[in-house]
């Protein structure tokens, strides 16, 4: 990504130097851009004030490179780290870099290579004097919807790194909610791969549009080139993961956020490393007919677009929380705005996402907006029974079923707490509130029931 953003920074007419640790890296880089052999050689060509640009795996090669700059660098310069640091180390990082007169900015850059190199989504945070120093280049090769590009300043410290890593969590729960279906699709309705691919790509062109559903619909039609066989029918079926999508999990839990969707996407990847049996064993599965393709294809549209949806509220859940708890005004709309271009989860769907922050600040309350209720309204028959099939073929959709539970949970007027209350004071007289009287309560459950 970096020496792909470098490439989109030169030909938008700015000059950049730049400098790797590998020997390879840097002799490929200069075919394209002027090439550094060091870190002072870096800083000796860069005119102050400089800007710098670390694209890295985060947490210690940010640190070890940063060591390398700081005494070569000098006050009023700028240092902004676009890799895929903790909002913890970006905000550490950039009270250690005021200290020393110098900006600091953390940029979430979402779009992968492909992105970077033609125009990703930009969320940038920390220093508002470094992000005005920087603002003119990045409004030039970020992405752009309509004439607006998809960058914006969203608070200080780590508050743009915090951003890009719901923007991964949600990711990943809208790639398993993808997965699921394409599963749903082959073993629920018997569909190879190419007439698969053919409904991504019609579902592309409709309310489901995004880019996740567009490239689905291309791996999908993808043939081996020594066999002719899918391509996706010889991947092996296991699925990686770098950290992030389990930071946005661990940020939900951590702001008590009820974000189950984006928890059990990463639990469902933990799930493909575990070892299986070479067929099937369901339990007891329920030998229900199938319906129709036409039916489960049409079902699983709508399950998968209500589900979306739910999916990128509760991201915007947990947003609006750790900006309470961390001090961030995060502006929400402008989140959403910046996520309709050059990140992986750009998708129509964020139009009325967009629309109803403005109208409706506590994500909360998102469920409320007529918009998005009639959306979820509509897609709630097909989703239970997508869910309902697979349950009873005992075919897994962990997501799915999750995002459709968190869905219920909000729409009960009363759910399962008052056992957990009874129970905690039971064995640990935490005490418990009473619909009828205010204050905490303890009962008598008997010195027998004592922990």
């Amino acid at each position: 990504m970096g020496l792909s953003l470098a490439r989109n920074c030169t030909d938008k007419g700015f000059a950049v130097v730049g400098w790797d640790t590998g020997e390879e890296a840097r002799s490929r880089a200069a075919r394209d851009i002027a090439v550094a052999d060091s870190p002072a050689d870096l800083v000796r060509r860069l005119s102050p004030p400089r800007a710098l640009l670390l694209m890295l795996p985060a947490g210690p090669a940010v640190d070890g490179v940063l060591a390398a700059l700081l005494p070569l660098l000098a006050p009023g310069d700028v240092i902004a780290d676009g890799g895929n640091s903790s909002h913890r180390d970006s905000t550490r990082r950039a009270a250690e870099l005021a200290a020393r007169g110098l900006g600091y900015l953390g940029l979430g850059i979402s779009g992968g290579e492909a992105g970077a190199r033609h125009g990703p989504s930009i969320m940038a945070g920390g220093d508002v004097a470094a992000y005005a120093r920087l603002a003119p280049m990045l409004e030039v090769v970020a992405a752009r919807v309509e004439t607006t590009p998809c960058v914006a300043h969203l608070g200080p410290g780590g508050a743009g790194h915090f951003v890009k890593t719901l923007h991964n969590g949600i990711e990943y729960a809208l790639m398993q909610l993808i997965a699921e279906s394409a599963y749903l699709m082959r073993h629920l309705g018997g569909l190879a791969p190419a007439t698969m691919a053919e409904v991504f790509a019609r579902w592309n062109r409709g309310p489901l549009e995004s880019y996740l559903i567009g490239i689905s619909a291309v791996v999908l039609a993808a043939r081996d080139p020594g066999s002719g066989r899918p391509l996706v029918e010889l991947i092996r079926d296991r699925a990686g993961e770098k950290g992030t999508g389990r930071w946005a999990a661990i940020a939900a839990l951590e702001l008590g956020v009820a974000a189950p969707s984006l928890a059990e996407a990463v639990s469902a990847r933990a799930l493909t490393v575990l070892p299986r049996p070479a067929e099937a064993m369901p339990l007891s599965p329920l030998e229900q007919p199938i319906a129709d393709q036409g039916g489960l294809i049409d079902d699983l549209e709508a399950a998968l677009l209500a589900a979306s949806l739910c999916c990128y509220i509760q991201g915007f859940q947990v947003l609006a929380a750790a900006g309470r708890a961390y001090g961030w005004t995060l502006p929400l709309p402008e989140v959403a705005r910046i996520w309709r271009g050059g990140c992986i989860i750009r998708a129509r769907l964020l139009e009325a996402l967009g629309a109803a922050l403005t109208k409706t600040p506590d994500p909360v309350a998102l469920l409320d907006d007529p918009a998005l209720e009639q959306l979820v309204r509509q897609g709630a028959g097909a989703w239970r029974r997508v869910v309902l099939a697979a349950a009873a073929r005992g075919l897994p959709a962990p997501v799915l079923s999750a995002t459709l539970a968190w869905l219920d949970a909000r729409r009960q007027p009363r759910l399962w707490a008052d056992l957990i209350q009874a129970q905690r004071d039971c064995f640990g007289r935490h005490g418990f509130e009473r619909v009828d009287a205010p204050g905490l309560h303890h009962h008598d459950w008997g010195d027998e029931n004592q922990a």
